[in-house]
């Protein structure tokens, strides 16, 4: 009778050969968060392995630590831990959890991340857009036949979810929910062309327009072209919004038009959220919530010039606006030009 304690040489021989059948672990590096395939990538960061290793290369110079301890982090975390907070929206303790890092250091690189990005701004988000102004020109036209449009312009609210201390009020918007409220244009490639993310949630929409160097740039003559807004903007030369009573005839056929191409603007604020779920409520400081909207807006810009995957989206419904009465009567005698032209 064999003894209990002493394994069977037939059994050991069967567990060798089971053994040496299994696949060998892959152990990943854990300094280069990039070894994963793409679809690992895509849905933790929203960038394929390429597109990531370019970001780190273009941010890298304003990112990387200048310690020479073995625990800093590498340029590809850092990137990584901001991108990842940025996709998923989720708490920063959580995305600590999930990278094996502290809270503080998460708050560090996602800090640090936006800041380099908002450094290039001026670089990837620009009016008209990337491309020449007569290709935008073009590119609109195409859509509904609606002459000379250069961009789409509107504001989004982005929820803040964190104590807003004395100017609580401020940011109370009409929905009755704090927020800011980020004013955008759009190209006809839903690519981000100006954007200004400074502004409490009760700030009315044409104030921030007025207000913006946007506006003044039109003003003083430096861009050839339209904007197409919704009814909370008073219609100017270069400001088209549209008719408030339309009849059946023309003036309906404008405010299909101006609907149908600026629809441009409500797919560019559905596409942001998708990619980035931040946007959808961010318990941060309003300071640091501007600064990380607009990082990413350059991050959206980025993923379009390299035709990144695109997320599936939900295009985000108009808001339903207080119409704004102060029509200016220069714009509306450009308004009543274009349609006796193109919409007659």
């Amino acid at each position: 009778m064999a003894s209990p304690f002493i394994e069977d040489p037939v059994e050991i021989g069967a567990r060798i050969v089971r053994g040496s059948l299994r696949k060998a672990r892959i152990f990943r590096d854990r300094q280069n968060p990039l070894a994963f395939p793409d679809e690992f990538l895509y849905d933790r960061y929203r960038f394929s392995s390429e597109g990531l290793a370019y970001l780190c290369q273009l941010l890298g110079p304003n990112v990387s630590n200048d310690t020479r301890r073995s625990s800093a982090l590498t340029v590809p975390q850092m990137v990584c831990i901001a991108l990842r907070f940025f996709a998923t929206g989720t708490f920063m303790y959580a995305v600590g959890d999930a990278e094996h890092i502290s809270k503080n250091t998460v708050c560090r690189s996602i800090h640090r991340v936006a800041h380099a990005l908002i450094g290039l701004l001026n670089v990837f988000v620009v009016f008209p857009g990337h491309m020449p102004a007569p290709a935008i020109i073009e590119g609109f036209f195409g859509i509904a036949g609606f002459p000379r449009v250069l961009g789409a312009i509107d504001c989004m609210h982005v929820p803040l979810r964190s104590s807003l201390g004395e100017n609580e009020g401020d940011f109370l918007n009409s929905k009755s929910f704090h927020s800011l409220n980020v004013q955008m244009t759009c190209d006809h490639n839903c690519m981000v062309t100006s954007i200004d993310a400074k502004w409490p949630g009760s700030v009315h929409d044409s104030r921030i327009f007025r207000e913006s160097t946007l506006c003044q740039g039109f003003q003083q003559g430096m861009f050839s072209g339209l904007l197409l807004g919704d009814q909370a903007y008073p219609c100017q030369p270069y400001l088209m919004t549209p008719y408030p009573d339309p009849d059946v005839g023309p003036h309906n056929r404008f405010n299909v038009a101006l609907a149908k191409t600026k629809a441009r603007i409500e797919m560019t604020f559905g596409l942001l959220k998708a990619r980035f779920s931040c946007l959808h409520g961010l318990r941060v400081s309003p300071e640091r919530a501007s600064k990380i909207i607009g990082a990413c807006a350059v991050l959206h810009n980025i993923a379009t010039i390299r035709k990144e995957r695109t997320p599936p989206i939900t295009v985000q419904p108009p808001d339903v606006v207080d119409p704004n009465p102060l029509d200016d009567a220069t714009g509306c005698a450009a308004r009543d030009a274009i349609t006796a032209q193109f919409f007659s």
